[in-house]
């Protein structure tokens, strides 16, 4: 198995401790770092990047969202995944605007922030099924409530993206649209091949230009 560098930041240290010991206990994951500020995140990142970073957004000085953009704006390849306990819309839009992968509630059981970490880290997304319906049907400031996506994609391939986008799965999709669900199938993996995207939920935050 691969191993995982972790670099936690939140500015409670016991609450950093206590997620530094239960990272240390998975299989594949090593934490390379802890801090308590984004700054300090950011230069943790320049001395020695990680694999995925674990963001709260409720920071001192910058903010957790400004830190996500700032470490991947000289670090593309980092998974950024926000632990936080703030669960609300414009929160996690921000947070997924600046390129978080996956959004977790600190409240989470430790098999759920696990899972999360491997899954950011393989180039997965993790939103939660109810949480990526929100945030993908979410209507921004000056724009349509899904975007038009490029990749090439055929006027079915954006029926079936913007379904996908409100937590539709390929059962439900294929009878919205009068298809099979072989189809639908076929015709998903099609679109996560022309978005280059690992999943569902990463092509549909692709074609609303929430991820690069």
């Amino acid at each position: 198995m691969t191993n995982t560098n972790v670099l936690i930041v939140d500015d409670h240290p016991l609450f950093r401790s206590g997620l530094a010991g239960l990272i240390e206990t998975i299989p594949g994951l090593t934490v390379s770092g802890s801090v308590g500020t984004a700054e300090e995140a950011v230069a943790a990142v320049t001395a020695e990047p990680p694999d995925v970073v674990l963001m709260d957004l409720s920071l001192p000085g910058l903010s957790g969202v400004e830190g996500t953009r700032a470490i991947l704006a000289s670090h593309p390849r980092i998974a950024v995944l926000v632990i936080t306990m703030v669960d609300d819309d414009d929160s996690v839009f921000a947070a997924v605007s600046a390129g978080a992968r996956g959004y977790v509630l600190k409240g989470a059981p430790a098999a759920e922030i696990a899972a999360a970490i491997h899954t950011v880290a393989a180039g997965g997304a993790v939103f939660g099924a109810e949480l990526a319906g929100r945030l993908l049907t979410r209507r921004p400031p000056d724009g349509p409530a899904v975007a038009t996506p490029g990749g090439g994609l055929t006027p079915r391939e954006v029926e079936i993206l913007t379904l996908i986008g409100t937590g539709a799965s390929n059962h439900q999709i294929a009878r919205s649209l009068g298809l099979s669900v072989k189809t639908v199938q076929n015709r998903v993996s099609r679109i996560l091949d022309k978005l280059h995207a690992a999943d569902r939920t990463s092509a549909a935050l692709k074609a609303r230009g929430l991820q690069p």
